[in-house]
Formats: C-alpha cells, sequence, structure tokens
C-alpha cells in the first residue's frame, strides 16, 4: 500500500514525455517514475504493427530455413546462401527483443 507522496518539478515537455514513456510501456506515470528511479529497465509494449513485423520475420526465417534444407543435396552453394539468410534474420530477431527494453 502507497500512501507517501513525493512531488518533483519537470517542464511540461519532461512531463509529457514521461506520461508517453509510460503510456507505451502499459504502466502509471508514477509507476514509471518510480521503476526509474531505483534503476529497473522500463519494457515497451510492442505496437500492433512491430508485432506484425516480427511474425511476418519469423515466418521468413521458418521458410528460409526450409528453402535451404530442400536445395542442400542439389545445390549446396545455394543452400549456403539461404541458410546465411535465416541467420542474419535470426540475428536481427534477437535484436528485435533485446531493444524493447
Amino acid at each position: 500500500m502507497k500512501r507517501t507522496y513525493i512531488k518533483f518539478r519537470c517542464s511540461i515537455y519532461e512531463k509529457k514525455l514521461l506520461k508517453k514513456r509510460a503510456e507505451r510501456a502499459g504502466i502509471s506515470l508514477s509507476e514509471y517514475c518510480r521503476s526509474s528511479a531505483f534503476g529497473n529497465s522500463v519494457i515497451e509494449r510492442l505496437t500492433e504493427e512491430q508485432l506484425a513485423h516480427y511474425k511476418m520475420l519469423v515466418k521468413y526465417k521458418g521458410n528460409f530455413t526450409r528453402i535451404g534444407n530442400m536445395f542442400r543435396k542439389h545445390n549446396p552453394k545455394l543452400a549456403s546462401e539461404v541458410e546465411t539468410l535465416a541467420e542474419e534474420i535470426r540475428k536481427h530477431l534477437y535484436n528485435f527483443k533485446r531493444t524493447k527494453k
């Protein structure tokens, strides 16, 4: 139970920025300020567009992996290139997850 108030001064611009960041994280302004003050990382939620892009990349990675497996015996060079592309997409997906903190 939180009963004590702490007030601090900031500019109108700073307040709007704090509210916007809290909104993107899906938490209240006071919870955002508390988390930031204690050094906790605040994770923003993904927008619908970002979520759609993430799902699309997951699908592409799977498709390219399957294509690489299909051509492995007949054309090893093509299979290697496709596997490299799938690995690059996997790295982007990993970075995509990490940057949302």
